[in-house]
């Protein structure tokens, strides 16, 4: 969606009802007592509200149409569990839901699956935070989100990391105008620099010995012969099998 789209899903953005929360709040006391149109009211005065949310989505190459349904049902959701009795504002209930309702949109529709028991335990875990964050006044520790939950903060943090978007090798990490800094760039190796300097070293140094010095290498540790086996095959004794094998290593370690 472009920022300056009217229309999204057929409705008309620039038309859009904006409620006053005093309005939300008898609207909301209305939909609980079974008033079908006060609820259709509620709805179409928070689209808005669900245009706003899903902008945070608009570099992800989905479709805005699909998101701004998906929004909207967590709006619903959020009209039918919101508890007046709560000195909470709803849009402070309602953006968190919408947002979740997203997020579990492209969770089921990635292409890296993950079990419906891990995506609800993050869901949950979400919706925790969320809540402690508006009773607390702060982000809240795993550990205080496990707690909320009632399970291991072990079980949180596998819920949360499971559900943790990939990003691409490619995706650029920072850029000064100049050479841009990927993903990959930052990614470290297993092997240690000094092991492939060694490896560079250790290819040289034989490269520096004789042909026969070569032969009876690769026939010891690569064939794994014994130096009697290398002697008869090469047609030399094993006493200077042996001796050349020594001068081998020696330069191979002095090198």
């Amino acid at each position: 969606m472009q920022y300056n789209k009217v229309e999204i899903c057929g409705v008309n953005t620039a038309e859009l009802k904006v409620l006053k929360e005093s309005e939300k709040m008898e609207l909301l006391k209305r939909v609980k007592l079974g008033d079908k149109k006060a609820r259709d009211e509620l709805i179409s005065g928070n689209l808005r509200l669900v245009l706003s949310v899903i902008q945070r989505f608009t570099n992800r190459g989905e479709n805005l149409d699909d998101l701004f349904q998906v929004g909207c049902i967590g709006l619903i959701k959020s009209i039918d569990n919101f508890d007046i009795s709560q000195n909470v504002r709803f849009s402070t209930y309602a953006v968190p839901m919408i947002i979740g309702e997203i997020r579990r949109y492209l969770r089921d529709n990635n292409s890296v699956r993950v079990s419906r028991s891990l995506r609800d335990m993050a869901y949950h875990a979400m919706q925790a935070k969320e809540r402690l964050i508006n009773e607390l006044q702060r982000d809240p520790t795993i550990e205080e989100i496990a707690q909320e939950l009632g399970v291991p903060k072990e079980d949180v943090v596998i819920a949360l990391e499971a559900i943790v978007e990939p990003v691409s090798l490619y995706e650029p990490v920072y850029s000064d105008g100049g050479d841009t800094i990927y993903v990959m760039d930052q990614v470290g190796d297993s092997i240690n620099d000094d092991d492939w300097i060694d490896e560079i070293l250790l290819k040289q140094s034989i490269k520096n010995l004789n042909p026969r010095e070569k032969k009876i290498l690769s026939m010891r540790f690569m064939q794994g012969k014994t130096q009697m086996e290398v002697a008869q095959e090469i047609n030399i004794s094993q006493a200077q099998v042996s001796r050349l094998e020594k001068s081998a290593l020696k330069q191979i370690k002095s090198h």
